[in-house]
Order: structure tokens, then C-alpha cells, then sequence
């Protein structure tokens, strides 16, 4: 069975990602610091395993890793975005958010690649929050993501892994933006960042919205 390793699973996008799995037929460990939403997340799927842990302890991280064995897929979702003025944040609250989505990030790397470089394949998914403007270090730390899957496919590209970045703007559905992860995973293995054929899912969703709604016909 292909075993998956999905974090930030107790909600939204991560949460979505690891039912769709588990309904798929993989293996699921499902990660994130939320025990209640990891219950909920699992509910009816007995083939997924829950892990309350934190992805900014690389210790943690790697003890769930050999935990699972080998890992196919990590979709990387453990993000967190506290909009406030950039310099109005408190800096405790800007390292919180670098420690969690650049350390936490490098972290699930450092556990996961390793080992899909050594069997010759797997599906590295790294999915920061791409946040409004009022959130500037969770912008800083999306940007972050962004260069450092491309710093990984210039480095390990053409070993046989695929490395993905998906950067979600807020409002747009987990589904929409997980069946572009899925439709990606069919393009060149060198196309690292995650759009919707015919533009990006901002601008599909805001293209969307402004269709007029579908002309009804009356039951005779």
C-alpha cells in the first residue's frame, strides 16, 4: 500500500487532502497539533493513522517518519498566517510564523526527501498560505516556500521526485486547489508551481464569481 504523509491535517486544506487519500486507498499519517481535529479528520477512514505533532520539533518529525516507513506522498500543509502590520507584529509572533512555515517546512524536507531519493520516487507537495496584504510576515514566509521548492528542483530535480508548491490565496476551496495539485502531479516534472489551466485559482475563482448565473426554464 503507498503510504502518505499529510501535515496541518486537522483542518481545511490539509484535513481534505487526507480524507481524499485515505479514500484513494493510501496509507494516510495524518499530522498536526490539533487532537480533536486529527478525530475528526479520521473519522470512518481505517486506514488512516493519526500523529499529534508539532512540525517545528525536528525531532518529532522525523520519529513520525520512521513511524510510517517509506512515504510515496507528503503533502505539506501545517501553515499558520496572523494577519497584522508589518511593523506592528510583535516579533515573537513574526518568528512563530517563520519558525512554523520556513523551519517547520525545511523540517518535513530534511525528514521525508531523503528517502524518496534513495528508492528513486515519491511526491514532495508544499502547500504555504499565499495571504492578503495585512499579513506580511506569513507573505515572507509563503515567498520563502516558493524559492525553496525551486531550490530543491534545481538541486534534486530529475531523481525521480516530484516537487510541487502551491501557494493558496484565502477564500479559494480546498477541493479546487487540491484538484489542481492532482492535475499538476500530470505536467513536466520542472513545473514546480501549481496553477489552474487558464490562470492562476485566484483569478479562475474571480472569473467564476462574475459569470452570470445559468438561464432557468420554468417545469411546464
Amino acid at each position: 500500500m503507498r503510504t502518505a504523509l499529510v501535515t496541518g491535517a486537522g483542518r481545511g486544506l490539509g484535513a481534505l487532502a487526507a480524507r481524499r487519500l485515505a479514500a484513494a486507498a493510501w496509507d494516510v499519517v495524518a499530522v498536526d497539533l490539533d487532537a480533536d481535529g486529527l478525530a475528526r479528520t479520521a473519522l470512518r477512514s481505517p486506514n488512516m493513522h493519526v500523529r499529534t505533532c508539532d512540525v517545528t520539533d525536528p525531532e518529532a518529525i522525523a520519529d513520525v517518519v520512521a513511524m510510517a516507513g517509506p512515504v510515496q506522498r507528503v503533502v505539506h500543509a501545517a501553515m499558520i498566517s496572523p494577519a497584522a502590520p508589518a511593523l506592528e507584529q510583535p516579533l515573537a509572533e513574526v518568528e512563530r510564523v517563520l519558525g512554523t512555515d520556513v523551519l517547520g517546512t525545511v523540517h518535513v524536507v530534511r525528514a521525508t526527501l531523503p528517502g524518496m531519493l534513495e528508492r528513486g520516487r515519491g511526491e514532495l507537495i508544499l502547500c504555504p498560505d499565499h495571504p492578503e496584504p495585512g499579513a506580511a510576515s506569513a507573505a515572507a514566509a509563503s515567498a520563502a516556500v516558493a524559492a525553496y521548492t525551486d531550490a530543491l528542483w534545481a538541486e534534486y530535480g530529475g531523481q525521480g521526485v516530484t516537487f510541487r508548491c502551491c501557494r493558496t490565496p484565502p477564500g479559494v476551496p480546498a477541493r479546487l486547489v487540491l484538484d489542481a495539485i492532482d492535475r499538476s502531479l500530470a505536467r513536466p516534472a520542472g513545473e514546480t508551481h501549481v496553477e489552474l489551466s487558464g490562470g492562476t485559482l485566484r483569478e479562475r475563482l474571480s472569473r467564476a464569481a462574475r459569470r452570470p448565473p445559468a438561464a432557468t426554464v420554468a417545469p411546464r
